[in-house]
């Protein structure tokens, strides 16, 4: 083609917590959904990881905002700034004179309204896309694993993302049975060890830290083998009562029984999806297992706590943070191919 220059092929896995774009099967962009804003004149002060630098450490004039909850567009004018910062980001790569027309696929959670699709359309319309496809994200996620979506065979996969857990049962190119669960990912791990911190430890911990001790000592399991079982991690904050300060040492075990409410409703939800599948796809499940995916599959003994709970075997992916993002670029290339795709 002699104008294909002036065409920009963008595969985006658009989450809760971190946005991840592939261009070409590699991945140009990959940083934090967040978006820090100036109060005054509503221009964006700064996106991705400048900005989650300042979320909670700015002034009364900037204002950090994470565009997405729960897995959909909560600030559509922040996310419009955003993704049209994150194209600007991927473009200043490209040496053109000419703005390139983009064609995007976009991975968007299973459970999403009308409402809430057009809102990521819209805002993606306005961010400078043309071509627009989008796919849900349990689906994106089997693509992204290696699995054969289209294949007469039922396959199950659990995305765990920061807003929601996104769970399907896929055969012949459609969801069977799924569940988008809003109270069981990785957002909802954070706000439990915040609350487990203030009233275990007397201890306020903003976002970020609780972050961190959920990728330091994160467990879903108490008894972990020895090889497997992080160090205690140190905790410094503000103490609740006296507002001095204050420490605490973490260990894993403490996190993994104050995410235990949270993991039983992933678990709940798992079953009420098996509970819906019908036979044939089910024992297709039985023999090839459950494949889990998104940043929440990282979590410690998950897979094996999973395993114990539904008695299927539970297989983490082989790059689950970037499950999603593949998939959507499986589906760039072959957008005439596959039927699901949402224009």
């Amino acid at each position: 083609m002699a104008f294909s220059f002036l065409t920009q092929e963008l595969a985006i896995d658009l989450g809760t917590a971190n946005t991840v774009i592939f261009q070409n099967d590699k991945i140009v962009l990959d940083e934090p959904s967040i978006v820090a804003i100036d109060k005054t004149t509503g221009k964006c002060k700064a996106i991705g990881y400048e900005a989650k630098l300042m979320h909670g450490r700015t002034n009364p004039n900037i204002e950090t905002i994470r565009p997405l909850r729960d897995g959909v567009i909560a600030d559509f004018n922040a996310a419009e700034l955003m993704i049209r910062g994150f194209i600007k980001k991927v473009n200043e790569r490209r040496h053109t004179l000419f703005t390139p027309s983009i064609k995007m696929v976009i991975g968007i959670p299973a459970g999403s309204t009308e409402v809430e699709i057009r809102a990521v359309r819209d805002s993606t319309e306005h961010a400078g896309g043309r071509d627009i496809y989008l796919v849900f994200e349990p689906m994106a996620s089997a693509l992204g694993i290696g699995l054969d979506v289209l294949a007469p065979k039922g396959c199950m996969v659990v995305d765990i993302g920061g807003g929601t857990s996104e769970i399907a049962v896929i055969s012949l190119g459609g969801i069977v049975a799924q569940d988008s669960v809003r109270q069981a990912a990785g957002d909802a791990f954070t706000r439990d060890i915040q609350d487990y911190m203030r009233q275990q430890h007397n201890l306020r911990v903003g976002e970020v830290t609780a972050e961190q001790i959920k990728c330091a000592v994160g467990s879903a399991i108490p008894n972990l083998p020895p090889d497997e079982a992080p160090e205690p991690y140190r905790v410094k904050g503000s103490n609740v009562m006296t507002a001095r300060p204050a420490e605490a040492l973490i260990t894993y075990d403490e996190i993994a029984h104050c995410l235990d409410k949270t993991i039983v409703k992933l678990e709940a939800a798992i079953i009420r999806v098996l509970e819906q599948t019908p036979p044939e796809p089910y024992s297709d499940i039985i023999e090839s297992g459950i494949w889990l995916a998104g940043g929440g599959a990282l979590l410690r003994g998950l897979a094996a706590r999973l395993t114990d709970k539904v008695n299927i075997e539970f297989h983490v992916a082989e790059d689950p943070l970037h499950a999603v993002a593949r998939g959507t670029c499986i589906a760039l290339k072959h957008t005439e191919k596959y039927p699901f795709l949402k224009r």
